[in-house]
């Protein structure tokens, strides 16, 4: 069992996410960068959908009460074993009392933390991520009790790698929109010739960009939106929806970040700034 002494700004389990019920209004949820938790959840030689915690900006302190194996990827929060400090992309050991907990946010937004063999809570339309009001809790309060299968004895094919940061890029790849064709010359240059920062309006559901681009008129009916769908308001903000981003939208969809663009855009945090380039 792992417990939660402390549950940080907003940490919840997370696995690749929710699918096939869009049709009725669920998103997919899921990791935000799931890049990263693909990487931790291959050095414990888990499932690549095995369930993380996903730990934002602020990390956690999280007690365990059996042996296990850990990884640590994506952000890094300055964490530490027992007080002493450990890396990401290492395979951990950990004994029954062991004590994790993180401390600055160097660079990335999002940490996350793979088990051997996942988090075992239960699964709600096939996914054990967390979205209210799904899940009965959108994510980890102080006190929480997290079941794991304790495993005394691993032997990782690979014990650790070194890893670039992939969030460290300036740019988005985008491929262009169903409403792609509304934009004007105006507005085509002002998104593909300046940067736009994250402002603070940013979460697990969307990112508005700080910046505006000339306003528009064009009006629709309501229509499908994907995780990455970049929302074009007719005052001309840029809305760009993520994991917990609602199915529907009545806003043109100018862009279409691309999955790798996703994960690059989760570990972006208010004030970061980025381009957009067209595939």
């Amino acid at each position: 069992m792992l417990k939660v002494l402390k549950s940080g700004f907003f940490t919840s389990i997370q696995d690749l996410g929710r699918l096939g019920y869009r049709d009725m209004g669920v998103p997919i949820s899921g990791a935000m960068d799931s890049h990263s938790v693909k990487k931790a959840n291959l050095l414990l030689d888990n499932n690549p959908d095995a369930a993380v915690l996903e730990i934002t900006m602020t990390g956690p302190t999280l007690l365990f009460e059996s042996p296990t194996y850990i990884c640590l990827s994506g952000a890094y929060l300055s964490p530490t074993l027992n007080n002493k400090p450990i890396e990401n992309y290492q395979v951990i050991k950990i004994t029954k009392g062991d004590i994790l907990s993180y401390g600055k946010l160097e660079n990335g937004f999002r940490s996350y933390l793979a088990i051997k063999g996942g988090f075992r809570t239960t699964k709600v339309l096939g996914s054990r991520s967390q979205y209210f009001p799904v899940t009965e809790h959108r994510c980890l309060k102080d006190r929480n009790e997290i079941d794991y299968e304790e495993t005394v004895s691993f032997n990782p094919v690979i014990s650790g790698i070194k890893m670039g940061n992939h969030f460290d890029l300036d740019y988005l790849e985008v491929y262009k929109g169903p409403e792609f064709s509304i934009l004007s010359d105006n507005q085509l240059a002002s998104l593909f010739a300046k940067s736009f920062s994250v402002s603070k309006a940013n979460n697990r559901m969307a990112y508005q960009l700080s910046e505006l681009i000339e306003r528009h008129k064009k009006s629709m009916l309501t229509s499908g939106t994907l995780p990455g769908t970049v929302q074009l308001t007719p005052a001309g903000r840029l809305i760009i929806l993520m994991k917990d981003g609602q199915t529907t939208g009545g806003y043109p969809r100018i862009l279409q970040l691309s999955n790798a663009s996703i994960n690059v855009l989760a570990q972006k945090k208010s004030g970061d700034t980025f381009s957009f380039k067209l595939l």
